[in-house]
């Protein structure tokens, strides 16, 4: 979550529908003329409070799951400089990352994360493929910092890049080498192989993941 500008503001993903948390961030942007309230996509750890926060502010709520959609490379002005929206799917079907050019900054929404070297793909047919070309077009930009949806702003962007797609291409190689030393090619025996043993929710996501990298791997063939 973040904000960007004073008199014409944007608040990127809000998050949670806490009425205490809500109530800051609308003080954040108190005595702006504008605000708009971005959402990178529609999962409730980041949207949950949209509408609500919209409310108190007057504002519009704009993004994957708002009142208004965003295309590939449009921008939202505030002070602070202009938001433009990248399209980068992988984390969700619809998810966009917002490049603050003037900043060299781009708020990403959970393409990375702040802490780590994964995070959640898996939801849609072509996740996978999806994701590792979102990694791309965010190097591609150049950016002197990331502002992800949770944890603290990476400062080094091309290393945490780098770090997130290794991890993502390991993940591929370790299905593909199970699957070659004769793993039965079904999802749960997959994940057991290669998560080793999980919680049972964890393991439920580790299933649906490695459904994601079967799908990957049936249209690269």
């Amino acid at each position: 979550m973040g904000s960007t500008g004073r008199e014409g503001a944007a608040i990127v993903d809000p998050g949670p529908a806490v009425d205490a948390h809500l109530s800051v961030l609308a003080e954040a942007v108190e005595g702006s003329d504008q605000v708009v309230v971005l959402l990178t996509h529609a999962h409730a750890d980041h949207a949950e409070g949209a509408f609500a926060l919209a409310g108190l502010l007057g504002a519009e709520v704009v993004g994957p799951g708002g009142r208004r959609e965003l295309r590939d490379g449009e921008e939202i002005e505030t002070d602070a400089g202009r938001l433009a929206a990248l399209s980068t799917p992988g984390h969700a079907r619809r998810h966009l990352c917002f490049h603050l050019r003037e900043a060299e900054a781009v708020f990403t929404g959970d393409l990375v994360l702040g802490r780590g070297d994964t995070t959640w793909v898996g939801e849609h047919p072509g996740a996978v493929a999806d994701y590792l070309r979102s990694l791309d077009r965010l190097e591609a930009l150049r950016p002197r910092t990331l502002l992800p949806g949770h944890g603290e702003p990476l400062l080094e962007p091309p290393a945490a890049i780098a770090r997130f797609r290794r991890h993502r291409l390991r993940r591929i190689a370790q299905v593909r080498q199970a699957l070659a030393s004769g793993v039965e090619p079904v999802p749960a025996a997959l994940a057991a192989h290669v998560y080793g043993e999980l919680p049972d929710e964890l393991f439920g996501m580790a299933v649906k993941s490695v459904q994601g990298v079967l799908d990957y791997l049936a249209r690269a063939e």
